[in-house]
């Protein structure tokens, strides 16, 4: 029988169930203490237990579903890794006047020259001697990068060259605005790409614990993550763009009840 291995990992319990790929039936199910302090200690007690008497067997599992509060109650929790927010080509005054400081999640911002105008037209040229001072200036801190261009979702060159000068310079994650949003809000979009560096940390853990695990486990199958929407993501994909996983365990719940509905 093809398997479905699905995993919650919540603010409380560690939950784990095995369906029957073809049918969605649930056919086996365990549940542990989430561990905080080795998210992989949890996870590995509920694995190890719905194989555990030898009923089913791990190589028929097919496909694995991880569902999360992770990224949800970090950010209601203040959680994450820290972050250093880079605008190109935002009105430093405007957003002091404004108050706008205050929804960039993170003290460490950042102003650049450069960016483009609502037709998709280059301003100003990218200050690439500024931008590669910043990353400079903060080799011997664990972070991560944010970048927003103020009209990227016109013309985003100049966040594209911003990802790469800094992804030459170190090995931290970087998160441009436009793979996130096409909105023109331009404070929102900076504020969704700061979120979004802040839990790449943390959702790279949780992964990172779960394929160890089921490498361990000599589970195979495709790993993916539930988005905020119910549909599935692949986990290298998710632990790019970990603001989208936000709502996932909730959505996982709604989903899962739907069909129990139909």
């Amino acid at each position: 029988m093809r398997l479905a291995l699905g995993i919650d990992t919540g603010g409380t319990y560690t939950d784990g169930v095995l369906m029957a790929h073809e049918t969605g039936h649930i056919i086996h199910s365990a549940k542990a203490y989430t561990t905080y302090q080795d998210l992989a200690v949890g996870i590995t007690e509920v694995i190890e237990s719905l194989f555990r008497d030898g009923r089913f067997q791990p190589g028929d599992v097919a496909l694995v579903g991880l569902s999360t509060t992770l990224a949800t109650n970090a950010i209601i929790e203040g959680r994450g890794g820290e972050v250093c927010l880079i605008l190109i080509g935002y009105d430093r005054k405007l957003i002091d006047d404004f108050g706008f400081q205050e929804d960039l999640v993170t003290r460490d911002v950042v102003f650049i020259d450069g960016g483009h105008d609502g037709d998709g037209n280059e301003v100003t040229a990218l200050d690439e001697t500024a931008l590669r001072s910043v990353v400079e200036s903060r080799s011997a801190r664990s972070l991560s990068y944010g970048i927003s261009g103020y009209f990227s979702v016109r013309n985003p060159a100049h966040e594209i060259r911003a990802k790469q000068l800094i992804s030459s310079l170190t090995d931290a994650p970087v998160t441009c605005g436009h793979e996130l949003s096409p909105a023109l809000d331009s404070i929102r979009r900076a504020t969704t790409v700061a979120l979004n560096a802040r839990l790449v940390p943390l959702l790279r853990g949780l992964i990172g614990s779960v394929q160890q695990t089921l490498e361990r486990c000599r589970i195979g199958g495709r790993f993916m993550v539930v988005r905020g929407d119910g549909s599935l993501v692949l986990a290298d994909w998710a632990m790019a763009r970990p603001i989208e996983t936000i709502l996932s365990g909730p959505a996982a719940s709604v989903v899962r009840a739907q069909q129990l509905l139909e």
